[in-house]
């Protein structure tokens, strides 16, 4: 196939297959914003494709002004709810999509305004699937942050609910499940039967940084990425790699005797590295909860004698707000922090100076187009070629 192509072409992922089914989109509460961005990209998507191969305008559905199925999830007042289509789904290849870390979603209960929880966002997506009746060609759930994902393990009498989210989701009739980043990518274990797809932001993250931050330089002698704790190693390594960095990582010293907040607190944060005076530092991460720890590495590093520290992770949660982090921006700990609208931004969040979020939605509708047309993720999961172009066009190298 031919590589130098006009614009239109280079949008789009170059598939050529035929779509297997119209696409229909069913968002919950939680996930609404981010498919109304998933949506327009996805419009965008089908027209360029469309001038390529013509063919497809043939297919029905392919060309629509939206591919969102109009639903309502309405609560009784005691805070239980129920899925309504209004629509006819009948032939439809379905992707349910939420967000379950969205906080700003709320409804009232007995009378009381609540945020709704991970839980609920998670069961309105079954509420949905049970009211399409099988009537849709396939069910795909797309759960950019993926349910109980750092549950993905037990120890002791634990329960493992990640994996008996995703079984449960299959035994309703998933046959794929889409999320980015996943905290621990071998909960796909739990369901082998069924595709699991896991995308990751870092083209759309190293982007960003090197168009937003000036004199952004990679390479050994000016960069490090380090990494909050070794249970986050691959996913820095891989930024490393690409940015022909140095790779340090802190260990997390533990407090085994008791749990705090349903995770035993840390103690210390020890730096396994070499010399990192007057380099740049990327901390690398999943995601930010209290975002204790993520501060913690950036003063260690501010105290041996890093130049400008800069932060990115996909999900940027604060579960106990953004105040400290003002504060350690006043305090110059940290320069910026890069997230990801893979999960709800706060709006105080959007307006900090020191906070930048990463479009993750183009991301998203390319998968949904390829995957409706039977074509290989590959180009998707591998971002190494999309990255050194960037860094090449930048001059960060």
């Amino acid at each position: 196939m031919n590589i130098s192509a006009p614009r239109s072409r280079r949008i789009c992922n170059d598939f050529s297959q035929l779509p297997f089914a119209p696409i229909g989109i069913m968002a919950t509460p939680g996930g609404r914003d981010l498919a109304e961005k998933i949506d327009a990209q996805l419009v965008i998507q089908r027209k360029a494709l469309a001038e390529i191969y013509p063919r497809f305008e043939d297919c029905p559905g392919f060309l629509r002004e939206s591919y969102i199925i109009d639903c309502d999830m309405p609560r009784f007042g005691n805070g239980e709810g129920k899925a309504v289509i209004n629509e006819s789904i009948r032939g439809f290849e379905l992707y349910f999509i939420t967000d379950i870390g969205n906080s700003g979603v709320s409804y009232t209960r007995n009378g009381v305004e609540v945020s709704m929880s991970p839980d609920e966002h998670y069961q309105d997506v079954k509420r949905l699937i049970s009211a399409t009746r099988g009537l849709g060609y396939r069910n795909n759930v797309i759960l950019p942050l993926l349910y109980e994902s750092r549950q993905h393990k037990v120890s002791g009498r634990e329960s493992l609910d990640c994996a008996m989210a995703l079984q449960e989701l299959v035994a309703m009739g998933a046959v794929n499940i889409m999320t980015i980043d996943a905290h621990n990518s071998h909960v796909q274990n739990a369901i082998p039967n069924c595709d699991f797809e896991n995308l990751h932001a870092n083209y759309q993250q190293i982007k960003t940084i090197v168009n937003t931050e000036n004199k952004f330089k990679a390479g050994i002698d000016d960069l490090i990425v380090t990494s909050p704790d070794l249970g986050g190693m691959e996913r820095c390594r891989y930024f490393a790699e690409q940015l022909q960095a140095d790779l340090t990582v802190f260990y997390k010293l533990r407090d085994l005797s008791r749990i705090v907040d349903g995770k035993n607190p840390i103690i210390e944060h020890k730096f396994l590295g070499g010399n990192v005076e007057g380099k740049d530092a990327l901390i690398v991460d999943d995601l930010i909860a209290s975002g204790e720890s993520m501060l913690d590495v950036a003063k260690n590093l501010k105290q041996m004698g890093t130049k400008r520290i800069f932060m990115a992770c996909t999900f940027p949660l604060f579960t106990e707000g953004i105040e400290r982090f003002d504060k350690a921006f006043e305090d110059g700990i940290f320069d910026r922090l890069y997230g990801t609208n893979a999960t709800y931004n706060h709006p105080e969040l959007l307006k900090k100076d020191w906070y930048v979020s990463v479009d993750v939605s183009r991301l998203i509708a390319l998968y949904i187009d390829s995957f409706n047309r039977n074509e290989s993720a590959s180009r998707l999961l591998d971002n190494t070629l999309k990255i050194h172009a960037v860094l090449e066009r930048k001059g960060v190298l």
